[in-house]
């Protein structure tokens, strides 16, 4: 079984290269992120042509995520159940489903903007109900594992320069203490091989030639139970899929699994 997650950067600016990707791979479940549309806007046709079903949490320009199976959904939950919302308002940032024998979270965690910002408490607040929300099914015995943006690079490892980033979100004592808590739940960080350079970074920025000059983060993150660790038999960030015109600014991280 091959499990994966990408943030797409906008679904209708990717589906092309989405579509693509998915028949080339022969990804069986693709969580996503950042749809950027409505629900009523999503691509299920094309999708539903290509041989998937798609369950979706998206209400407009902004965030969404989504589920992509085509081995089965079934028992999608929408919305993270404590969610502390912004702005007086939850946001579509989370969505789970059951697809085969594996059960999925696709999540976009809130970036956090700045240190002193009102988003990066909402940050950690988000954190905290997501560790809520996911405990039972960590601490189960069938595979299951929470995939997608964090937003949190988990080490200094993870980002080319930790000096670039001082001051900054994304590499906090506070955020990556979220993280730990999260794994206190019965979680692994599945950490996949890269298929070029020392680190398997998963984001690069759009501006100053970030990209070919290998300054990223590993930020695109696939936690685990116990049972879905020990199945897995591969994981790697698909580089290449980051390469060329019309990219969004993530790669696909994937996950081969034996079960």
């Amino acid at each position: 079984m091959r499990i994966a997650t990408w943030n797409v950067n906008s679904i209708t600016a990717r589906l092309p290269r989405l579509l693509a990707w998915l028949e080339s791979t022969g990804t069986d479940v693709l969580c996503l992120q950042e749809a950027k549309v409505a629900e009523a806007q999503f691509p299920f046709d094309q999708l539903r042509e290509a041989g998937y079903e798609a369950a979706v949490h998206a209400t407009g320009r902004w965030n969404g995520v989504a589920v992509i199976s085509r081995v089965g959904l079934d028992d999608v939950v929408k919305g993270l159940p404590g969610d502390p919302g912004y702005d007086g308002a939850p946001e579509p940032r989370a969505i789970s489903a059951t697809c085969g024998p594996a059960r999925v979270w696709s999540v976009y965690v809130p970036n956090g903007r700045e240190v002193d910002h009102p988003h990066y408490a909402y940050k950690l607040q988000w954190f905290e109900a997501l560790k809520a929300a996911v405990a039972g099914d960590a601490a189960g015995s069938r595979p299951f594992a929470v995939l997608g943006d964090y937003n949190v690079a988990p080490t200094d490892d993870d980002v080319y320069d930790v000096a670039a980033f001082e001051g900054l979100t994304h590499v906090t004592p506070a955020e990556r203490a979220a993280l730990a808590s999260l794994r206190e739940a019965g979680l692994s960080d599945v950490v996949p091989r890269p298929l070029k350079y020392d680190h398997p970074f998963t984001y690069w920025d759009y501006r100053q030639l970030c990209f070919p000059k290998n300054r990223g983060m590993r930020i695109d993150l696939v936690y685990g139970n116990e049972s879905f660790a020990k199945a897995v038999t591969d994981a790697y960030v698909d580089r290449e899929e980051r390469k060329g015109k019309g990219a969004s600014d993530h790669a696909p991280v994937v996950v081969d699994l034996d079960v």
